[in-house]
């Protein structure tokens, strides 16, 4: 660097965090900006994606390496398998070489690890593509596990990273053939059923412990179980992590032992480094029992003899074993508890602890079975945390956190530090984030996220950014929480979660207003504008316009005559359309098809609305109340459908229709027609009762005290649409008319010296009376509308003889005539 003029050497690595990675990713290209937040545009018409490329042997020789934890500066050599796990290892050998996957389901701590190392020995030149380790902890997609396997067997290009989409990564993972090593396995069912159906070619070998979902009975996967040691195999176990024979006390307490822990082979391990501890505290280790203890040796001069640990000692040892350890590795444990189980690399303990060699205390805690390897790092043993911190190791857990998440943010940021390193520490700072404050937290984040990013670990982003944002909310931050949204709304848009980056990208977009930041709120607005269209490229595919067509010749096309049946199926389906002249009753009419509609455009079909039906009430009755008594002409019908005959159609149709205008015409007339003649005819003979099934209800020339009201009704206030009695309530009684009678008689006329009192009961209406069975005609099985007795009137002669009348109908092919009697 050159200081005096204040250039930066571009070959020379800045101290502050403005690493900038340009990726693809799918087709956008993003520009990973640590300081203005990142930018995402399409890629340039013309230009071309780098294509990946397989890796050869030695890089998948440097792969594997880079997949195991790091090799600890005086780590003890790892026990060897007992019979009974040889035999185990020789079955799962032997179902992958066939092809076949299995699920290894072992409890915590039973060897699960130990065996997929073995394995993965033996099935080195099985499959084309070697044999891949990827760890499943903490993944509770397929999706990321796809990723990890990508990027596991393909070597992107030197010129940029490359970050394939959802359609390209199906395509690539489909072609790998490799034998497939998933330590802690954590999801099951559906999630499972996709990750193996996405690589047919690849052998899995799943380690899961039991309270892991079962996978779904379509996966077809072999189950394998582990149990634990039987009492030979854990004496022999035993006396090889101690490196001699045991005693008979000591057999018996491995027995117990065995007992209470079910025969874990975790359990061996760290008894095993209880007696190495018992023997260098009693000072019968190394046969050095006479020489006398140096002067920088922990152990005292004079050591009191150590029994052996008792039973609950050895089924819960952390406390014990925690005891016996050096300082550093003390401090280690309790930087373990305050992240949450999580170790962090054994180069960052120096600078954690405070001790220069706190990195060896790593080999130290492997030895004594309270760390295990996970992955590509090391935590802590099943069931070490819980034993730690009921004993103390959890109090500092705050103060912990909080020099791990500033120590993490330096690291994080600074320029000489490659995103893969970051990555490769992601669940240490995502511990260390979720356990900070909310300023060392928008700290950590905002150095860790352009990180994660730019080493294509978008899980960690995204859980990252999501922390972060928390902290910048509780911590008043307007500035880091819109940079938060902002790389939220660019990672959703670059994984087709289109809905979630506008909601993302309009948040950001308005703290970044609120902060009149001009530049931010440009890249955000050209970020919202791609979701904008891919959202309109989406809904163009999905679905097709809508092209409105008129109807066939201007009007509703009537369905054909039933004697051509194929014309009906031609015409498209049934609408109801109202009939004309009526507002109640529909006839169900076929809409004519229209012509060459196109096969992706969907076609509706618009009918004309009639401008001639009546507006309101006023307007439909006001045609049935004429002012002059002469009869009204008959209405004009609806013309015939020419459909097939459906049981009760044409009954349903005639009781429709006398419930609207047609039966308030004919009563009307009927009623003008009674009201103005003045001839009397009497019966020849007394007729036939006929019995009425409705209530009485005044006739349509009285009002409801019985006097007479005439047409009166029509303009009563009470009424105004001059409905009356006769509209609403089917009053229109029609009778039968007899032979020989004009079509202008038949009006129902009093006989003289039949008066009745006022509490007297109507003639026709009081008593029902049994109605002979009328016989419809063949032709037209309708039924007649529902008919009302006439009310008695007030006049001295109240007797009512059957008279009869003729009843339009609605049908052109049938008549119904009904009759009241007295």
């Amino acid at each position: 660097m050159d200081r005096t003029q204040g250039q930066v050497d571009p070959a020379e690595p800045s101290s502050g965090p403005a690493r900038v990675v340009t990726l693809t990713a799918g087709d956008f290209t993003l520009t990973v900006n640590p300081v203005d937040g990142s930018e995402i545009e399409p890629l340039r018409p013309g230009a071309e994606r780098a294509r990946p490329r397989r890796r050869d042997a030695a890089g998948r020789a440097a792969r594997d390496a880079s997949a195991r934890p790091p090799v600890l500066p005086g780590a003890p050599a790892s026990a060897r398998l007992t019979p009974a796990r040889e035999e185990e290892r020789a079955r799962l050998v032997r179902l992958l070489s066939h092809g076949r996957s299995v699920r290894l389901t072992g409890p915590s701590g039973s060897g699960r690890s130990g065996l997929l190392d073995a394995v993965a020995a033996d099935c080195a030149g099985v499959a084309p593509d070697g044999v891949v380790r990827l760890s499943g902890y903490g993944q509770q997609q397929p999706g990321e596990l796809l990723h990890a396997l990508y990027a596991a067997v393909y070597e992107a290009p030197d010129e940029r990273p490359l970050r394939p989409d959802r359609e390209e990564l199906l395509a690539r993972v489909r072609e790998i053939g490799a034998v497939v090593l998933l330590d802690d396995l954590e999801m099951g069912g559906a999630a499972l059923d996709e990750l193996l159906r996405a690589t047919p070619e690849c052998a899995y070998l799943l380690a899961a412990t039991p309270d892991t979902k079962a996978p779904s009975d379509a996966s077809h996967l072999e189950e394998v179980f582990l149990g634990g040691l039987g009492r030979a195999e854990s004496v022999e176990f035993l006396e090889a992590g101690v490196g001699r024979a045991l005693t008979e006390e000591e057999t018996a307490w491995a027995g117990d032992l065995r007992f209470a822990s079910e025969g874990l082979p975790l359990r061996f391990v760290q008894a095993a480094a209880l007696l190495r501890q018992r023997d260098e505290l009693n000072g019968t280790r190394g046969g050095d029992e006479d020489e006398e203890p140096g002067v920088f040796e922990e152990r005292p001069r004079d050591a009191a003899f150590v029994p052996l640990p008792t039973l609950a000692e050895g089924a819960a040892p952390a406390e014990l074993l925690a005891s016996r350890v050096s300082e550093s590795a003390r401090a280690v444990l309790r930087i373990a508890c305050a992240l949450g189980g999580e170790l962090p690399h054994h180069a960052h303990l120096p600078a954690l602890v405070g001790d220069t060699h706190a990195d060896a205390a790593v080999a130290e805690l492997l030895g004594c079975g309270l760390l295990t390897p996970v992955g590509t790092r090391y935590r802590l043993a099943s069931g070490v945390a819980r034993q730690l911190e009921e004993v103390g190791y959890g109090d500092p857990a705050a103060e912990e956190a909080r020099t791990a998440a500033r120590h993490y943010a330096w690291w994080t940021g600074h320029a000489s530090v490659t995103p893969e390193r970051v990555a490769a520490e992601a669940d240490a700072v995502l511990a260390a984030l979720a356990g900070a404050d909310v300023v060392a937290a928008v700290l950590l984040a905002r150095t860790a996220a352009p990180a994660f990013a730019a080493s294509l670990h978008w899980e960690a982003w995204e859980r990252v950014l999501r922390s972060g944002a928390e902290a910048a909310r509780k911590a008043g931050e307007v500035a880091e929480q819109a940079y938060f949204h902002h790389e939220l709304g660019v990672l959703a848009l670059c994984e087709g979660r289109l809905e979630r980056a506008r909601a993302e990208l309009e948040a950001s977009i308005g703290l970044k207003g609120a902060l009149a930041d001009k530049r931010g709120t440009v890249a955000g607005r050209r970020a919202l504008a791609l979701v904008t269209d891919r959202e309109a490229a989406g809904a163009a595919a999905v679905s097709p316009p809508l092209r409105l067509a008129p109807p066939v010749g201007g009007a509703v096309a009537v369905a054909a005559p039933l004697a051509a049946p194929g014309a009906v199926a031609a015409l498209g389906p049934a609408v109801p359309v109202a009939a004309p002249g009526t507002t109640g009753p529909t006839v169900p009419v076929a809409l004519a098809a229209p012509v060459g509609p196109r096969a992706s455009e969907a076609v509706t079909a618009v009918v004309p609305a009639r401008r001639d039906a009546p507006a309101n009430l006023a307007e439909v009755f006001a045609e049935p109340f004429p002012m002059s008594l002469k009869p009204s002409p008959a209405p004009a019908l609806a013309p015939p459908v020419a459909a097939r005959p459906v049981a009760g159609s044409r009954k349903r149709t005639v009781l429709l229709a006398a419930a609207g205008a047609l039966t308030v015409a004919a009563l009307g007339t009927v009623v003008a027609l009674a009201v103005g003649s003045g001839e009397e005819k009497t019966p020849a003979g007394p007729g036939p009762k006929v019995s009425s099934t409705t209530p009485d209800v005044p006739a349509a020339g009285t009002d409801a005290a019985g006097e007479p009201g005439g047409n009166d009704s029509a303009g009563d206030p009470a009424d105004p649409a001059g409905a009356g009695t006769g509209a609403g309530s089917d009053a229109g009684a029609v009778t039968e008319a007899e032979p020989g009678a004009t079509p202008g008689e038949g009006a129902v006329a009093p006989t003289p010296g039949a008066s009745r009192g006022p509490g007297a009961k109507p003639s026709g209406g009081g008593t029902p009376s049994r109605k002979p069975p009328v016989v419809p005609p063949k032709t037209s099985p309708v039924a007649s509308p529902p008919t009302t007795s006439t009310s008695p009137s007030s006049s001295p002669s109240a007797g009512v003889t059957p008279t009869t009348t003729p009843t339009p109908t609605t049908s052109a092919s049938a008549s119904t005539v009904t009759g009241t009697g007295t």
